[in-house]
């Protein structure tokens, strides 16, 4: 059988040919790929040359490329359009990358030679890349097990594996309860409240269930209005338990034993490998270094915010006891915080929607890209998509030359996980004077267009298209040699800088005004709209600090300690948000089983970078802010200092070549509304 994935691609720019791929054609393809990243293993071991920086360190990092380009297909294939065969298929082959990723780091004659050459670096001259590239190659063979005994060395591998399939069962858990659940709706009355868009776009979803009335869903664009505007308390109650119940329910896609089984596997790892836990493992290659500066940046933050916190929470709680709930439940925070800022500012996030149509949107971020970058993006058709929704985009510079590929998928769809994600199909390196350039992925789940009216954003939503793009825009700008150094490949609690940083022009009236247009009527959104987005910024910035710093703590709490086996999964979580806790418990529902940012992807130990994140990208934009927020050196600076570097340095060590100084507090609490 002829495998598309095993050859070159003879499309255009060398995209992945989606429509000849085969779900039959991965596990081969796999097996294959696998063997041929053995010969190039193979090829380093047995060079009879002395071990130098080019002929093992080099080489290590441009091996295995194809067995590289299919596993990106395959698994954004598996978050944006998968299936039950795909599923099945990431359950075969996950054990066998496993496999061979230990294979590689476990050879004691390819660290033997990494080692060699590592141990002489400070004679070789070598560039500052090449030195972080060395550094971080040897680093991640002693952090996978090289210095272990071979009982040892079996015993990773055994976690490791049991760790793949674990977490791929976690993730298509959290799937198929957000799949399977509905709210279907009869009566016209329940709907009250609701927008039209979002009660159109019900009936739209019964129709495709052929079922009359109207479907409400657990995909955010269906979900969030529901929560938020639906007076009918009790369906909000329904829906919401049901959001919070997720792999809760002790059916077969419970997630409990998942959860302590994942904790103990991962605390048994870095045990092995000569850790205190888990965090301390994963910490140790993040700009916060150790569990404990982790924990003193939260409780750094809990007090600035808990009491602002505590005084919104009082707010919603005294307007809620105007409609008669002497309670407030977690129902009723949306709802009420709705009203809230109705309230305060006279504002109304669905006023906001008809100027956020989502090509206008789209339209906006590129106009800003090219301000701040020279960017430019022409929407092409040449090349293949893996589903019909995807825009795809070619990405040069205001000379012409080929920048990147975009791919943009907008909308939910059954085989799509919930959320926003940014995702590569190829990276960008340098090899033999060429510079290969990369096709990057944003992939989101905003509201589809209906039968009357387009796809309109909410202010939320356009922040979130500015969030991934601001990821885009570091995998697209990357421009260094190496391909694991290359763009978003640097520390975990760095990479949310530039997706934080790019939000940061949604509340700008000169980038508004570029994109925020009425869609019928094709008026500028209104200056007292701007005002009200501007005043509304940090409205509730006290709960809102409250809940990121709650997920922190409860990833702390999951990975900082000695796991107990015994533990019941809800009492643990009930203990660890008790110095957060606002709203009543609720006995059905637990975080930490759809926790797929901790569980099943790459924040285990890391979920506090969004707040560290925060405070780098408020401190960084001031300099904007000082400058003009279209300052060309500005841009030119953090083109050159942080998105075209990737992971070349250290991050701390960027940004102050960025920004001029080391980053600070201040901006973000004063930016917040939380500086006293």
């Amino acid at each position: 059988m002829n495998n598309p994935l095993l050859e070159s691609f003879n499309t255009p720019f060398s995209t992945a040919p989606f429509s000849q791929i085969k779900n039959e054609h991965f596990k081969p393809a796999f097996i294959k790929g696998i063997e041929l990243a053995r010969q190039e293993i193979d090829a380093i071991i047995n060079n009879a040359d002395e071990a130098s920086f080019k002929n093992t360190i080099e080489y290590l990092d441009f091996s295995g490329q194809i067995l590289d380009r299919i596993s990106s297909i395959f698994f954004n294939l598996n978050s944006a359009e998968t299936c039950d065969e795909i599923q099945k298929i990431a359950q075969e082959v996950s054990p066998l990358l496993t496999e061979f990723s230990n294979d590689i780091t476990l050879n004691a004659d390819l660290f033997k030679r990494i080692q060699q050459v590592y141990n002489t670096k400070d004679n070789l001259n070598l560039t500052t890349e090449q030195d972080t590239l060395l550094t971080k190659k040897y680093k991640s063979f002693v952090r996978n097990g090289a210095n272990l005994n071979e009982t040892d060395k079996a015993t990773l591998r055994k976690i490791d594996a049991e760790l793949s399939k674990l977490k791929l069962k976690f993730g298509e858990n959290v799937l198929a309860e957000t799949n399977a659940y509905e709210l279907h709706i009869t009566d016209e009355n329940d709907l009250k409240g609701l927008p039209e868009s979002t009660i159109e776009a019900a009936e739209m979803t019964a129709k495709e269930k052929n079922k009359e009335g109207w479907v409400f869903t657990l995909d955010y664009p269906s979900y969030i209005p529901f929560v938020t505007y639906a007076e009918n308390r009790a369906l909000r109650k329904v829906i919401a338990l049901a959001a919070g119940a997720k792999s809760f329910q002790n059916n077969e896609f419970d997630n409990q034993q998942n959860v302590l089984n994942i904790v103990k596997l991962r605390h048994q790892r870095a045990n092995l490998l000569g850790y205190k836990t888990h965090a301390h493992f994963v910490l140790e290659e993040r700009m916060a270094e150790n569990p404990e500066n982790v924990k003193a940046f939260l409780a750094d933050l809990l007090p600035k915010a808990k009491p602002a916190a505590i005084k919104e929470f009082e707010q919603l709680t005294e307007l809620a006891k105007k409609d008669g709930i002497e309670q407030l439940e977690k129902w009723d925070s949306a709802f009420y915080s709705e009203k809230l800022k109705k309230q305060l500012f006279d504002f109304d996030e669905e006023q906001l929607k008809p100027y956020f149509k989502l090509e206008n949107v789209i339209e906006g971020v590129f106009t800003i890209s090219n301000k701040l970058f020279d960017l430019v993006f022409e929407e092409i058709n040449t090349i293949d998509k893996y589903h019909q929704d995807v825009k795809t985009y070619k990405v040069s510079d205001t000379s012409g030359n080929y920048i990147a590929i975009l791919y943009a998928d907008f909308f939910p769809r059954k085989g799509k996980r919930n959320g926003a994600w940014m995702t590569s199909y190829k990276g960008q390196w340098i090899h033999n004077n060429e510079n290969s350039r990369p096709h990057i992925s944003i992939v989101c789940n905003f509201t589809k267009p209906t039968t009357t009216k387009p796809s309109l954003l909410t202010f939320n939503e356009v922040t979130t298209l500015f969030h991934e793009f601001g990821h885009a825009l570091h995998g697209m700008l990357a421009n260094t040699t190496y391909p694991s150094l290359s763009g978003t490949n640097v520390f975990w609690d760095f990479v949310e800088l530039p997706s934080q940083l790019l939000e940061n022009w949604c509340y700008e009236k000169e980038a508004l005004n570029l994109f925020a247009k009425h869609f019928e009527t094709k008026e500028l959104i209104p200056m007292d709209f701007i005002e009200k987005i501007k005043k509304s910024s940090n409205f509730l910035e006290g709960m809102q600090t409250l809940r990121q710093l709650s997920f922190g703590i409860l990833d702390m709490e999951w990975h900082a300690k000695i796991p107990n086996e015994t533990i019941n999964v809800k009492e643990f979580e009930f203990d660890a948000f008790k110095s957060t806790q606002l709203f009543p418990d609720v006995a059905e529902n637990c975080m930490s089983t759809s926790f797929s940012h901790i569980f099943q992807g790459g924040y285990s130990s890391g979920y506090y970078s969004y707040k560290w994140a925060e405070v780098l990208d408020a401190d960084a934009f001031e300099l904007f802010l000082e400058n003009g927020i279209f300052n060309k050196q500005t841009a030119e600076k953090l083109k050159s200092c942080i998105l075209e570097k990737g992971g070349t340095d250290k991050p701390m060590k960027l940004y102050e070549n960025f920004r001029g100084k080391k980053p600070s507090n201040t901006a973000l609490l004063k930016r917040a509304g939380l500086l006293k």
